[in-house]
C-alpha cells in the first residue's frame, strides 16, 4: 500500500516538475524506508526565506550546469520559471552568459562557479554577498548549491542519468 501511495505522489510530482521521476520510482520499489529518507532532503532543499529567488535559481541552475545535463537542470529551470523568474535571468544563467546578469546575479553566478571548481580563495565574493543577502542568506545560498548536487548524483550512481538531453527555458509542464 505505501508503494503504491509513493508512486501516486511520483507521478503527480512528475506532472508538476515536467521530468521523470523513474529513478525515484525504482528507490521505492526497492526500499520505501530510503525513498523516505531521501525525500527527507526536501525541505533542506526548499529552506529559502530571505535569498531573493532569482539568486536562488540562479545558483541552482549554475550548479545544475556543472553536475547534470539534462532533466535536473529543467526541473530547476521549469521550478525558475513557475517562480516567474525572468526567462531573461534563467537564459544567461544556462548560457553562462554572465554579461546579461544583473551584477548581483553575476556575484552569484561567479561565487557558485567558485565552489564548484573548489576554489579556496572566494573570499571577496563570500564577503560581498554576505553584506547583501545577511549570513541567512549566505546560509541559503549553500543550501541551494549543496541540495542541486545530490539528485544527479543518486541518478548516476544508480544508472539514471545515461544521456544528456537540451533544456529549454520556455518549456513549462501545464498545471
Amino acid at each position: 500500500m505505501i508503494r503504491w501511495l509513493l508512486r501516486r505522489k511520483l507521478n503527480t510530482e512528475e506532472q508538476r516538475l515536467g521530468e521523470s521521476m523513474d529513478y525515484l520510482r525504482h528507490i521505492v520499489d526497492t526500499s520505501p524506508t530510503a525513498f523516505m529518507r531521501f525525500a527527507g532532503i526536501m525541505p533542506f532543499a526548499n529552506s529559502r526565506k530571505v535569498l531573493p529567488k532569482d539568486a536562488w535559481y540562479v545558483a541552482q541552475i549554475v550548479s545544475l550546469r556543472h553536475e547534470d545535463c539534462g532533466p535536473c537542470l529543467q526541473i530547476a529551470v521549469n521550478l525558475a520559471r513557475k517562480a516567474s523568474v525572468d526567462a531573461g535571468v534563467i537564459q544567461a544563467a544556462l548560457d553562462g552568459d554572465r554579461d546579461q546578469l544583473s551584477q548581483e546575479l553575476r556575484d552569484v553566478y561567479e561565487f557558485v562557479q567558485a565552489v564548484q571548481s573548489s576554489d579556496t580563495a572566494p573570499d571577496t565574493l563570500r564577503e560581498k554577498l554576505r553584506s547583501r543577502y545577511t549570513e541567512r542568506g549566505l546560509i541559503e545560498l549553500s543550501y541551494a548549491i549543496a541540495s542541486s548536487r545530490i539528485p544527479p548524483t543518486v541518478k548516476r550512481v544508480l544508472g539514471y542519468a545515461t544521456s544528456c538531453k537540451s533544456v529549454s527555458v520556455s518549456t513549462i509542464p501545464e498545471r
